[in-house]
């Protein structure tokens, strides 16, 4: 049965509140895929091909599937809600998890990136609770509510690599390959994500939107605000500059910190993964609050300067494990910044009917182009080092800071 859309200002609210909560619980199960995969992509990728100089196709394979299916997701919610576009995400990870297994089982690295795409498809539902947590949210409060939502993923995304060596230990037990126990955890969570969007996701939050802005009821809470199309081009531009830095950097450190700690790479690969994750979903209640106080464009720039800040020191000291963990943690919450305020810069600069588009386009810019960079990464990697490579990615940094002024034109 379809529960009843509210139609009162304080039914929206109690509505808004339900399903914020819904989403922040379903990112804290989501994001457990993320995590291992973000931990163990990179090796798995290395051991199956033979090359490390493959290793950075397992983060562009997340990435590549999350682009191909952020647009098509967002017309399947622009059309029949949230629920139904966050559910197929989940079933599509549940496949790629699955098939990632079967690929470190048969040793068939064309498999495995065929079970990753589709993980990065998954993750393309993931990354959309975030619009979700926008679609009936007031002005005043979208960037809480949208940096609640992602930090919920904190939750997930840290426990995922924390998961790595108990899930060895489980993947023993079960006859699983190396490197692949941690999914375990992973397929029981994503079932629970997909129950809970089905069960709990109710009225949708996106049709509601488009029912309020169609009677006008939503003017009068300030869900709908004027279209600026250049103010939304620089959000997705921020947002995916900023994106394109942490993926590159971010998925050639567990590479990295092979070299540098043989004989400890889960332990070192884990924790500093892990204390990234929490940089990148940790902070952001602080971001968005910071956001709706400060300005989007503001906190965009406070991301700009999180990230250069990072690759400073991953530039001058590459070769401690130590400096690299910190620089890890910088990268995750530089980027938290300027997703968080991006989101909301776009969410605002788009009207009702025009936002799932969008957002879809940003998604797919986001996402296509850190594929993109995640390949270039290895070769970069190989070529100039990891010092380099950061130093490569502080280009993008300036450029995004560079054409802030851009965002504020109407």
């Amino acid at each position: 049965m379809t529960a009843s859309p509210p139609r009162s200002p304080d039914g929206v609210a109690a509505l808004q509140r339900r399903t914020v909560r819904t989403l922040a619980a379903g990112q804290v199960l989501g994001g457990i895929a993320f995590g291992a995969t973000v931990s163990l992509g990179a090796l798995l990728a290395s051991k199956l091909s033979g090359e490390e100089s493959l290793s950075g196709l397992a983060t562009a394979s997340v990435t590549l599937g999350a682009a191909l299916c952020a647009i098509p997701l967002a017309r399947l919610a622009a059309r029949h809600g949230r629920r139904r576009a966050l559910t197929l995400g989940n079933a599509f990870a549940l496949t790629g998890i699955a098939l990632v297994i079967t690929a470190a089982q048969l040793e068939l690295f064309a498999l495995f990136l065929v079970g990753v795409v589709l993980i990065g498809a998954g993750n393309a539902g993931n990354l959309q609770s975030r619009f979700a947590a926008t679609d009936l949210a007031v002005s005043e409060r979208r960037g809480r509510d949208l940096g609640t939502v992602v930090w919920a993923t904190t939750v997930g995304g840290v426990a995922g690599p924390l998961l790595l060596t108990p899930g060895e230990s489980v993947g023993q037990l079960l006859g699983m390959p190396p490197l692949t126990g941690a999914y375990a955890f992973s397929i029981l969570a994503q079932i629970a994500a997909l129950a809970l969007y089905l069960i709990a996701l109710r009225p949708d939050p996106l049709l509601t939107a488009q029912r309020l802005d169609r009677e006008g009821a939503a003017r009068a809470s300030h869900i709908v605000e004027a279209d600026r199309p250049l103010t939304a081009r620089y959000a997705i531009f921020a947002v995916a500059g900023s994106h394109v830095v942490m993926a590159s950097v971010m998925a050639m450190t567990p590479i990295h910190l092979a070299h540098l700690e043989p004989d400890h790479v889960t332990l070192i690969v884990g924790v500093t993964i892990a204390l990234h994750v929490f940089g990148m979903y940790g902070l952001s209640p602080l971001f968005g609050m910071l956001a709706d106080r400060t300005g989007r464009i503001a906190t965009i720039l406070i991301g700009q300067g999180l990230l250069a800040a990072s690759l400073v020191i991953a530039a001058i000291l590459p070769g401690s494990p130590w400096a690299v963990l910190v620089a890890l943690f910088l990268l995750g919450a530089g980027w938290s910044a300027a997703t968080v305020a991006g989101a909301a810069l776009l969410t605002e600069s788009s009207r009702t009917a025009v936002r799932p588009r969008r957002q879809g386009i940003s998604d797919t810019v986001m996402t296509g182009s850190a594929a993109v960079g995640a390949v270039l990464a290895g070769i970069v990697l190989g070529a100039i080092g990891y010092g380099g490579l950061a130093l490569v990615a502080l280009v993008i940094v300036v450029v995004v800071t560079a054409l802030a002024p851009y965002a504020a034109r109407r």
